[in-house]
């Protein structure tokens, strides 16, 4: 599948981060907005309580089975938002780099953020994106 994303690198600030700075989809593109994929099985409830590694490994599986719904994959996505319930920086790297695994060298731009609460009981990590893909038309 080939992706209609161009990740953009910036020289003139620090190239020590592991995401690229702007993500450009030239139109006509279709857009799609994922819902926050969340660390819940089949049956609603929350996988790995109290691991934030295991609960990032099924909101990132849950994400690309969202995305496949849709026609798109890991590598149409524009953008993130990766949420973790923690005030510990330690527990938010811990998620980022399950997130890392999965998204591999298409590093797009990404905010990870710790919050107070998410959504679902015992839930730790959620991560929220947007794709692209080629418009059907071209």
């Amino acid at each position: 599948m080939s992706s209609s994303v161009r990740l953009i690198r910036n020289h003139r600030l620090a190239q020590q981060v592991p995401y690229a700075y702007a993500a450009v989809a030239d139109a006509p593109v279709r857009s799609i907005w994922v819902a926050g994929a969340c660390p819940l099985d089949l049956d609603g409830a929350t996988v790995a309580a109290g691991d934030y590694a295991g609960q990032a490994h099924q909101v990132m599986r849950n994400l690309v089975t969202a995305l496949e719904g849709a026609g798109a994959a890991l590598t149409d996505v524009v953008k993130t938002t990766v949420y973790v319930a923690s005030s510990r920086q330690s527990d938010l790297v811990t998620a980022w780099e399950v997130y890392r695994e999965h998204m591999g060298g298409h590093d797009v731009p990404s905010t990870l953020l710790g919050v107070t609460v998410l959504g679902y009981k015992d839930q730790l990590v959620e991560v929220e994106a947007v794709a692209v893909l080629p418009s059907a038309g071209t």
